[in-house]
């Protein structure tokens, strides 16, 4: 398999893109999309380059004034305490920013992704309940703030040290994971061995990797990470409404065939909503003149993604232009257009795709 000069995997699954530090892969799909997206397969966002661990002597500190007593586990010790598996996808924040410009008119600078920057795993771990648990919380506790082993990151001569971002207490003791297995292997250098934060339905940033440090406090304290990057910027943007965590409801198609008039064709697709299930899908083959409802197939989890289908006969040859929109199970439903911001993150506006329908020959 081709790799990049940091060793990650590039070539027929994945499309490459250059970032200040290294390399970002994002996954190209071709037709059915499988429910668990194989390690392989899963697209890769560093912000510096993956770290050489030593398994061995790995260890995770839990500390700071909102636990009784600082805590150090190795990862024999987190074996051996009681694990769980959940299905989850993890989204990179900026995914679909290239269609703020290809869509909206108004492109944005960072990574160019289509929408290929996610993907669902089998996580296996230990709550972080758990682990806060053990280290006494504090009753005052308002805050986790997991920290990276990563290399300092270096931005134009100025060092924003380890990547790290604050997470809310109710979200940290709710269904948090320190993750050590994605489907059911332990964690791929890239995916952040020997344990990571998985943060369900939660923005990318916050499942931090090759995780060293958890930070608890009894008052907010902020991060490069929350300010100066994964923060809505620009026009509009201000306080609470600019805070990035819970991700968006989303809907793509990727699946259509070659469709001849007067002919049965399938489109099918996938749809997610972060901390929701999807409630309904529904196909615009008129650009939004006229709209219908698909079929959901198989599982629908919370956290994850699930498939949809509908049968279309085209009523004539050339170009149509498919539309998708999905309305989550607490009544979110795709936006025409995605809320404008300086960075690109959270594009989630219904997309528009052109689908060529060829005449029949007999």
């Amino acid at each position: 398999m081709l790799r990049d000069r940091e060793g990650r995997p590039v070539g027929d699954w994945f499309d490459l893109h250059s970032h200040e530090t290294g390399a970002d892969v994002e996954t190209r799909w071709d037709g059915r999309v499988p429910r668990i997206t194989p390690t392989e397969r899963f697209f890769v966002r560093n912000h510096t380059s993956a770290p050489v661990i030593d398994a061995g002597a790995w260890r995770l500190l839990v500390t700071g004034d909102g636990v009784q007593r600082e805590t150090v586990w190795s990862l024999a010790d987190l074996r051996r305490l009681t694990s769980v598996t959940v299905e989850a996808a993890l989204e990179c924040t900026g995914n679909g920013r290239r269609l703020f410009g290809d869509q909206q008119g108004t492109p944005r600078p960072g990574t160019p992704w289509r929408f290929g920057a996610i993907g669902v795993a089998r996580w296996r771990g230990v709550p972080l309940s758990l682990l806060l648990d053990h280290a006494g919380l504090r009753r005052d506790a308002v805050q986790v703030t997991p920290v990276g082993l990563d290399d300092r990151y270096v931005v134009d001569g100025v060092d924003h040290g380890r990547v790290r971002r604050p997470l809310p207490f109710t979200k940290a003791v709710d269904d948090v994971l320190v993750a050590l297995e994605m489907n059911g292997e332990p964690l791929a250098p890239d995916h952040g061995f020997p344990a990571r934060l998985v943060v369900p339905g939660w923005v990318g940033i916050a499942s931090i990797k090759w995780l060293g440090e958890l930070r608890v406090t009894r008052t907010e304290v902020d991060s490069p990470w929350n300010t100066l990057w994964y923060r809505m910027h620009g026009d509009g943007w201000d306080g609470a409404a600019a805070d990035l965590g819970r991700l968006p409801v989303k809907s793509v198609l990727d699946e259509h065939g070659s469709p001849t008039a007067g002919r049965p064709a399938l489109l099918a697709g996938r749809a997610w909503a972060g901390e929701a299930a999807i409630d309904r899908v529904e196909v615009s083959t008129d650009g939004g003149g006229s709209w219908h409802r698909a079929e959901l197939r198989g599982d629908n989890l919370v956290n994850a993604w699930t498939h949809w289908e509908l049968s279309w006969t085209p009523d004539r040859a050339g170009d149509h232009e498919v539309r998708v929109r999905a309305t989550d199970t607490t009544g979110r439903t795709q936006p025409d257009c995605a809320a404008d911001n300086a960075d690109g993150y959270l594009f989630d506006a219904v997309l528009r795709q052109r689908v060529h329908v060829a005449e029949p020959t007999d």
